[in-house]
Protein backbone atom coordinates (compact mmCIF):
# COMPACT_ATOMS: atom_id res chain seq x y z
CA UNK A 1 0.00 0.00 0.00
CA UNK A 2 1.30 3.14 -0.55
CA UNK A 3 2.18 5.96 2.31
CA UNK A 4 3.35 8.59 0.55
CA UNK A 5 0.17 10.58 0.50
CA UNK A 6 -0.41 10.82 -2.95
CA UNK A 7 -3.83 11.34 -4.16
CA UNK A 8 -5.16 11.65 -0.32
CA UNK A 9 -5.86 14.91 1.54
CA UNK A 10 -3.16 15.78 3.36
CA UNK A 11 -4.62 17.70 6.17
CA UNK A 12 -5.48 14.01 7.24
CA UNK A 13 -2.80 11.89 8.35
CA UNK A 14 -2.49 9.52 5.49
CA UNK A 15 -1.22 7.01 8.47
CA UNK A 16 -4.68 6.26 9.81
CA UNK A 17 -5.77 5.40 6.04
CA UNK A 18 -2.85 3.06 5.89
CA UNK A 19 -3.67 0.82 9.09
CA UNK A 20 -7.50 -0.13 7.30
CA UNK A 21 -8.76 2.74 9.64
CA UNK A 22 -11.87 5.17 8.63
CA UNK A 23 -10.71 8.80 8.63
CA UNK A 24 -11.46 10.77 11.55
CA UNK A 25 -14.99 9.87 12.52
CA UNK A 26 -15.68 6.78 13.54
CA UNK A 27 -18.83 5.78 12.60
CA UNK A 28 -19.75 3.11 15.53
CA UNK A 29 -19.28 5.80 17.69
CA UNK A 30 -21.29 8.31 15.59
CA UNK A 31 -23.86 6.34 15.19
CA UNK A 32 -23.62 5.15 19.13
CA UNK A 33 -23.87 8.51 20.21
CA UNK A 34 -26.43 9.76 18.25
CA UNK A 35 -28.30 6.75 19.45
CA UNK A 36 -27.74 7.64 22.75
CA UNK A 37 -28.84 11.59 22.29
CA UNK A 38 -32.26 9.96 20.70
CA UNK A 39 -32.83 7.80 23.23
CA UNK A 40 -32.24 10.37 25.90
CA UNK A 41 -34.16 13.00 24.44
CA UNK A 42 -37.47 10.42 23.84
CA UNK A 43 -36.93 10.16 27.76
CA UNK A 44 -37.07 13.82 28.08
CA UNK A 45 -40.02 14.79 26.16
CA UNK A 46 -41.96 11.65 27.29
CA UNK A 47 -42.07 12.77 30.84
CA UNK A 48 -42.55 16.95 29.86
CA UNK A 49 -45.67 15.42 27.69
CA UNK A 50 -47.10 14.09 30.84
CA UNK A 51 -46.56 16.91 33.02
CA UNK A 52 -43.58 15.75 34.63
CA UNK A 53 -40.45 18.18 35.26
CA UNK A 54 -36.70 17.18 34.48
CA UNK A 55 -33.82 19.30 35.33
CA UNK A 56 -31.90 21.05 32.39
CA UNK A 57 -29.04 20.47 34.51
CA UNK A 58 -29.13 17.03 33.73
CA UNK A 59 -29.78 16.90 30.23
CA UNK A 60 -27.44 19.64 29.53
CA UNK A 61 -24.71 18.32 31.61
CA UNK A 62 -25.56 14.18 29.14
CA UNK A 63 -25.65 16.14 26.34
CA UNK A 64 -21.98 17.26 27.11
CA UNK A 65 -20.38 13.71 27.76
CA UNK A 66 -21.88 12.72 24.47
CA UNK A 67 -20.32 15.64 22.71
CA UNK A 68 -17.01 14.61 24.49
CA UNK A 69 -16.81 11.36 23.03
CA UNK A 70 -17.51 12.74 20.04
CA UNK A 71 -15.02 14.90 20.01
CA UNK A 72 -12.23 12.06 21.09
CA UNK A 73 -13.58 9.70 18.38
CA UNK A 74 -14.97 11.73 15.48
CA UNK A 75 -12.92 14.60 14.64
CA UNK A 76 -9.27 14.31 13.30
CA UNK A 77 -8.18 13.86 16.93
CA UNK A 78 -8.84 10.20 16.08
CA UNK A 79 -6.67 10.51 13.29
CA UNK A 80 -3.88 11.61 14.87
CA UNK A 81 -3.78 9.47 18.24
CA UNK A 82 -3.31 6.53 16.35
CA UNK A 83 0.02 7.95 15.69
CA UNK A 84 0.48 10.73 18.32
CA UNK A 85 1.13 9.01 21.74
CA UNK A 86 0.31 12.18 23.41
CA UNK A 87 -3.16 12.53 21.63
CA UNK A 88 -3.70 8.99 21.88
CA UNK A 89 -3.64 10.00 25.93
CA UNK A 90 -6.15 12.92 25.65
CA UNK A 91 -8.57 10.19 24.17
CA UNK A 92 -8.06 8.21 27.19
CA UNK A 93 -8.30 10.60 29.97
CA UNK A 94 -11.26 12.26 28.17
CA UNK A 95 -13.63 9.30 27.55
CA UNK A 96 -12.50 7.43 30.64
CA UNK A 97 -12.88 9.97 33.36
CA UNK A 98 -14.48 13.11 32.15
CA UNK A 99 -17.16 11.46 29.65
CA UNK A 100 -18.52 9.12 32.46
CA UNK A 101 -18.67 11.76 35.02
CA UNK A 102 -20.65 14.17 32.36
CA UNK A 103 -23.11 11.28 31.51
CA UNK A 104 -23.79 9.72 35.29
CA UNK A 105 -24.69 13.47 36.30
CA UNK A 106 -27.50 13.49 33.14
CA UNK A 107 -28.96 10.59 35.29
CA UNK A 108 -29.65 8.25 32.43
CA UNK A 109 -30.87 5.47 34.73
CA UNK A 110 -33.29 7.52 36.70
CA UNK A 111 -34.71 9.05 33.19
CA UNK A 112 -35.09 5.68 31.97
CA UNK A 113 -37.19 4.10 35.45
CA UNK A 114 -39.32 7.52 34.99
CA UNK A 115 -39.78 7.20 31.10
CA UNK A 116 -40.23 3.65 30.57
CA UNK A 117 -43.94 2.08 30.58
CA UNK A 118 -45.22 -0.07 33.36
CA UNK A 119 -45.66 -3.35 31.82
CA UNK A 120 -48.66 -5.32 31.92
CA UNK A 121 -49.25 -7.42 34.89
CA UNK A 122 -47.78 -10.87 34.76
CA UNK A 123 -45.38 -9.91 31.88
CA UNK A 124 -41.93 -7.94 31.43
CA UNK A 125 -40.85 -5.13 29.72
CA UNK A 126 -38.03 -2.67 29.27
CA UNK A 127 -38.32 -0.90 32.62
CA UNK A 128 -38.79 -4.62 34.60
CA UNK A 129 -35.63 -5.72 32.33
CA UNK A 130 -33.41 -2.60 33.75
CA UNK A 131 -34.84 -3.11 37.42
CA UNK A 132 -34.12 -6.88 37.18
CA UNK A 133 -30.77 -5.90 36.12
CA UNK A 134 -29.84 -3.04 38.36
CA UNK A 135 -30.47 -5.88 41.34
CA UNK A 136 -28.71 -8.38 39.51
CA UNK A 137 -25.59 -10.17 41.26
CA UNK A 138 -23.55 -9.60 37.80
CA UNK A 139 -24.86 -5.69 38.84
CA UNK A 140 -23.29 -6.15 42.47
CA UNK A 141 -19.94 -7.73 41.36
CA UNK A 142 -18.76 -4.91 38.39
CA UNK A 143 -19.91 -2.45 40.82
CA UNK A 144 -18.14 -3.12 44.03
CA UNK A 145 -14.62 -1.29 45.20
CA UNK A 146 -13.37 -4.33 45.58
CA UNK A 147 -14.03 -4.98 41.70
CA UNK A 148 -13.99 -1.58 40.14
CA UNK A 149 -10.65 -0.46 41.40
CA UNK A 150 -8.75 -2.49 40.34
CA UNK A 151 -9.98 -2.75 37.11
CA UNK A 152 -9.76 1.01 36.76
CA UNK A 153 -5.89 0.49 37.62
CA UNK A 154 -5.01 -2.66 35.66
CA UNK A 155 -6.90 -0.42 32.35
CA UNK A 156 -3.71 1.39 32.38
CA UNK A 157 -0.48 -0.77 33.68
CA UNK A 158 -1.83 -3.89 32.13
CA UNK A 159 -2.71 -2.40 29.05
CA UNK A 160 0.07 -0.01 28.13
CA UNK A 161 3.08 -1.88 29.56
CA UNK A 162 2.41 -5.42 27.52
CA UNK A 163 2.07 -6.09 24.41
CA UNK A 164 -1.82 -6.17 24.45
CA UNK A 165 -2.46 -2.37 23.66
CA UNK A 166 -0.12 -2.75 20.52
CA UNK A 167 -2.16 -5.76 19.38
CA UNK A 168 -5.37 -4.35 19.99
CA UNK A 169 -4.08 -0.82 18.29
CA UNK A 170 -3.17 -3.49 15.06
CA UNK A 171 -6.83 -3.80 13.74
CA UNK A 172 -10.04 -1.42 13.77
CA UNK A 173 -11.94 -3.80 15.84
CA UNK A 174 -9.64 -3.78 18.59
CA UNK A 175 -9.17 0.09 18.36
CA UNK A 176 -12.93 0.28 18.97
CA UNK A 177 -12.67 -2.37 21.39
CA UNK A 178 -10.45 -0.50 23.60
CA UNK A 179 -11.71 2.75 23.58
CA UNK A 180 -15.15 1.16 24.77
CA UNK A 181 -13.44 -0.48 27.30
CA UNK A 182 -12.27 3.01 28.34
CA UNK A 183 -15.58 4.36 28.42
CA UNK A 184 -17.58 1.51 29.99
CA UNK A 185 -14.60 1.14 32.80
CA UNK A 186 -15.04 4.91 33.68
CA UNK A 187 -18.62 4.64 33.93
CA UNK A 188 -18.94 1.24 36.52
CA UNK A 189 -16.11 3.16 38.46
CA UNK A 190 -17.23 6.52 38.70
CA UNK A 191 -21.42 5.13 38.57
CA UNK A 192 -21.48 4.61 42.71
CA UNK A 193 -19.69 7.23 43.38
CA UNK A 194 -20.98 9.89 41.95
CA UNK A 195 -24.72 8.33 43.60
CA UNK A 196 -26.80 9.95 41.27
CA UNK A 197 -28.19 7.30 39.17
CA UNK A 198 -29.89 4.53 41.53
CA UNK A 199 -27.31 1.30 42.18
CA UNK A 200 -26.73 -1.86 44.21
CA UNK A 201 -24.07 0.03 45.88
CA UNK A 202 -25.12 3.75 47.66
CA UNK A 203 -22.22 3.76 49.93
CA UNK A 204 -22.12 7.21 52.51
CA UNK A 205 -20.23 10.20 51.64
CA UNK A 206 -17.38 9.94 52.93
CA UNK A 207 -16.45 6.43 51.55
CA UNK A 208 -17.19 7.77 47.75
CA UNK A 209 -14.24 10.69 48.68
CA UNK A 210 -12.23 7.34 49.78
CA UNK A 211 -13.07 5.28 46.82
CA UNK A 212 -12.32 8.55 44.19
CA UNK A 213 -8.97 8.91 45.84
CA UNK A 214 -8.38 5.22 46.10
CA UNK A 215 -7.58 4.97 42.25
CA UNK A 216 -6.17 8.64 41.40
CA UNK A 217 -3.12 8.31 42.79
CA UNK A 218 -2.46 5.49 40.23
CA UNK A 219 -2.90 7.81 37.35
CA UNK A 220 -0.47 10.25 38.42
CA UNK A 221 2.13 7.64 39.04
CA UNK A 222 1.52 6.10 36.04
CA UNK A 223 2.06 9.35 33.99
CA UNK A 224 5.29 10.24 36.30
CA UNK A 225 6.14 6.47 35.04
CA UNK A 226 6.49 7.87 30.91
CA UNK A 227 7.79 11.00 31.83
CA UNK A 228 10.61 9.36 33.80
CA UNK A 229 11.23 6.86 30.98
CA UNK A 230 14.38 6.98 28.87
CA UNK A 231 13.53 5.43 26.32
CA UNK A 232 10.14 4.41 23.74
CA UNK A 233 7.73 2.23 25.83
CA UNK A 234 5.01 1.60 23.78
CA UNK A 235 5.60 0.01 20.33
CA UNK A 236 2.60 1.84 18.38
CA UNK A 237 4.54 4.78 18.76
CA UNK A 238 7.93 4.18 18.93
CA UNK A 239 8.20 5.20 14.57
CA UNK A 240 5.81 8.47 14.42
CA UNK A 241 5.64 9.65 10.45
CA UNK A 242 7.90 11.83 9.41
CA UNK A 243 5.93 13.97 8.31
CA UNK A 244 4.92 14.97 11.77
CA UNK A 245 8.14 16.32 12.91
CA UNK A 246 8.15 14.89 16.36
CA UNK A 247 10.03 13.09 18.74
CA UNK A 248 8.85 9.57 19.95
CA UNK A 249 10.83 9.84 23.18
CA UNK A 250 9.26 13.72 23.77
CA UNK A 251 6.40 12.58 23.02
CA UNK A 252 5.62 9.59 25.17
CA UNK A 253 6.59 12.48 28.10
CA UNK A 254 4.12 14.56 26.86
CA UNK A 255 1.53 11.73 27.03
CA UNK A 256 2.94 11.09 30.49
CA UNK A 257 2.42 14.96 31.77
CA UNK A 258 -1.24 14.56 30.51
CA UNK A 259 -1.72 11.37 32.46
CA UNK A 260 -0.55 12.89 35.23
CA UNK A 261 -2.33 16.17 35.22
CA UNK A 262 -5.63 14.65 34.25
CA UNK A 263 -6.01 13.18 37.20
CA UNK A 264 -6.76 16.23 38.90
CA UNK A 265 -9.83 17.29 36.60
CA UNK A 266 -12.18 14.67 37.77
CA UNK A 267 -10.75 14.70 41.33
CA UNK A 268 -12.07 18.32 41.32
CA UNK A 269 -15.52 17.73 39.55
CA UNK A 270 -16.39 14.78 41.26
CA UNK A 271 -15.56 16.43 44.67
CA UNK A 272 -17.53 19.39 44.62
CA UNK A 273 -20.91 17.27 42.99
CA UNK A 274 -20.27 15.24 46.12
CA UNK A 275 -20.00 17.91 48.17
CA UNK A 276 -23.21 19.67 46.59
CA UNK A 277 -24.82 16.23 46.71
CA UNK A 278 -23.93 16.19 50.62
CA UNK A 279 -25.09 19.88 51.59
CA UNK A 280 -28.48 18.97 49.52
CA UNK A 281 -28.90 15.94 51.57
CA UNK A 282 -28.27 17.58 54.98
CA UNK A 283 -30.59 20.38 53.99
CA UNK A 284 -33.61 17.86 53.55
CA UNK A 285 -32.71 15.99 56.47
CA UNK A 286 -32.92 19.38 58.68
CA UNK A 287 -36.50 20.13 56.64
CA UNK A 288 -37.44 16.87 57.71
CA UNK A 289 -37.04 16.89 60.91
CA UNK A 290 -37.77 20.03 61.37
CA UNK A 291 -41.63 19.07 60.13
CA UNK A 292 -41.20 16.18 62.20
CA UNK A 293 -40.79 18.63 65.10
CA UNK A 294 -44.17 20.80 64.04
CA UNK A 295 -46.00 17.69 64.00
CA UNK A 296 -44.90 16.73 67.50
CA UNK A 297 -45.48 20.51 68.81
CA UNK A 298 -48.91 20.28 67.03
CA UNK A 299 -49.41 16.95 69.28
CA UNK A 300 -48.36 18.18 72.24
CA UNK A 301 -50.07 21.09 72.39
CA UNK A 302 -53.33 19.46 70.85
CA UNK A 303 -52.96 16.98 73.80
CA UNK A 304 -52.36 19.71 76.61
CA UNK A 305 -55.29 21.92 75.25
CA UNK A 306 -57.44 18.96 75.29
CA UNK A 307 -56.16 18.13 79.29
CA UNK A 308 -57.26 21.84 80.18
CA UNK A 309 -60.79 21.16 78.27
CA UNK A 310 -61.00 17.40 80.68
CA UNK A 311 -60.05 20.01 84.00
CA UNK A 312 -62.43 22.64 83.06
CA UNK A 313 -65.43 20.23 82.46
CA UNK A 314 -64.24 18.40 85.88
CA UNK A 315 -64.28 21.90 87.55
CA UNK A 316 -68.16 22.08 86.30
Amino acid sequence: MDHSGHGMNMDLPPFTLGRGLEPSADPFFLIGCLLALALYGWGVVRLVRRGDKWPVGRTISFVLGILTVLLVMCTKLNDYGMVMFSVHMVQHMVISMLSPILLLLGAPITLALRALPVAARGHKGPREWLLWLLHSRYMRIITHPAFTIPLFIASLYALYFTPIFDTLMGSKAGHIGMMVHFLAVGLVFFWPIMGVDPGPHRPGYVMRMLELFAGMPFHAFFGIALMMATEPMIGTYMHPPASLGIDALADQEAAGGIAWAFSEIPSVVVLVALLFQWRRSEDREARRKDRAADRDGDQELEAYNAYLASLAARGR
